[in-house]
């Protein structure tokens, strides 16, 4: 579970993530699907990778999960 400091950490980059995607990552970092209704958008997971990279330190995929 994650206590509430962390979870505000995570709210507040996700904005910037947003901004960033659509500013310069849109086309760089989509994931190439075939389904349009995913449950997670490209915004949402680079947010987690990157928070679990930072706050968590982990660092591979199987650590992620």
């Amino acid at each position: 579970m994650i206590i509430q400091t962390k979870a505000l950490k995570l709210v507040k980059i996700y904005p910037s993530i947003c901004e960033e995607f659509e500013k310069d990552l849109k086309y760089p970092c989509s994931r190439f699907r075939d389904n349009n209704k995913s449950d997670l958008t490209d915004q949402e997971i680079m947010t987690i990778y990157l928070f679990v990279i930072k706050e968590e330190q982990r660092f591979t995929v199987k650590q992620i999960q």
